[in-house]
């Protein structure tokens, strides 16, 4: 994949004799990777920690489990109980676990991890990754498909509730064209949704995370462009559909 067009040192050898290496290269792009991921996790045990302390849906399950205990302590879980039950949320939890046990199934044996839900790691750590690789690559490069096995993937239709098999590479359907930014978005969202399906966060923990990971790794390529001499700029597609231009 070619890289974004703002980077330097891309002309052919024979015109400039350089290319990109410490500086704008494979060395640059994976240590910055890495940089934003310890970046990432600080900044998000910090909202843990120090901010919201939001308890993990195992715990609200069990709370909920034991509503008749702790009413007098917290009254607002039996208005919580109330507004799930009419969901049907706790009739389907009953014919998993049996009459009146609203303890939330786990996909970890060992359930979930110690710390808050709020934000997700995982979440934060992929949003700032993927943030870096948009922001050296060309996100508009499409995938075309190499021999006729390769030529087919699955794309989401019907507002994604099915997932539909179309040609990877055709000119004369845009919406079957998988791009950079595309793929790139769709690794930093599965990495996260596992997480909830897993039952240990909830949806707003991965999606709100997502876009703070973005925010530092924004931070930090700002950062670098005040440190190099090199006349450079980088496109950078966001989440939202917006775009940065650094």
């Amino acid at each position: 994949v070619s890289f974004d067009p703002g980077i330097p040192f891309q002309d052919d050898d024979r015109r400039d004799h350089q290319q990109g290496f410490a500086h704008f290269g494979g060395p640059h792009i994976l240590s910055l990777v890495t940089e934003v991921a310890t970046r990432a996790l600080k900044a998000v045990r910090f909202q843990k920690y120090n901010v919201h302390r939001r308890c993990r849906p195992e715990v609200l399950a069990a709370r909920l489990h034991k509503v008749d205990d702790l009413e007098k302590m917290a009254p607002e879980l039996r208005d919580m109980f109330s507004d799930l039950e009419t969901s049907g949320i706790l009739s389907y939890l009953e014919e998993l676990n049996g009459k009146d046990n609203y303890l939330l199934p786990m996909a970890f044996c060992e359930g979930s991890p110690m710390h808050p839900a709020y934000g997700a790691g995982h979440a934060t750590v992929a949003g700032a990754c993927v943030t870096v690789l948009k922001a050296f690559f060309d996100c508009k490069t499409v995938f075309k498909a190499n021999g006729v096995d390769s030529n087919h993937a699955y794309v989401s239709v019907e507002g994604g509730k099915e997932l539909q098999l179309v040609p990877v590479y055709d000119e004369y359907c845009e919406e079957a064209h998988l791009t950079v930014e595309g793929e790139l978005n769709k690794l930093a969202s599965n990495i996260s949704i596992g997480r909830n399906w897993a039952g240990v966060h909830y949806f707003t923990d991965y999606y709100e995370s997502l876009l703070m990971g973005e925010q530092i790794a924004i931070g930090i390529l700002e950062e670098q462009k005040l440190m190099f001499g090199e006349n450079f700029s980088m496109t950078v597609p966001l989440f939202n559909g917006d775009s940065l231009r650094i």
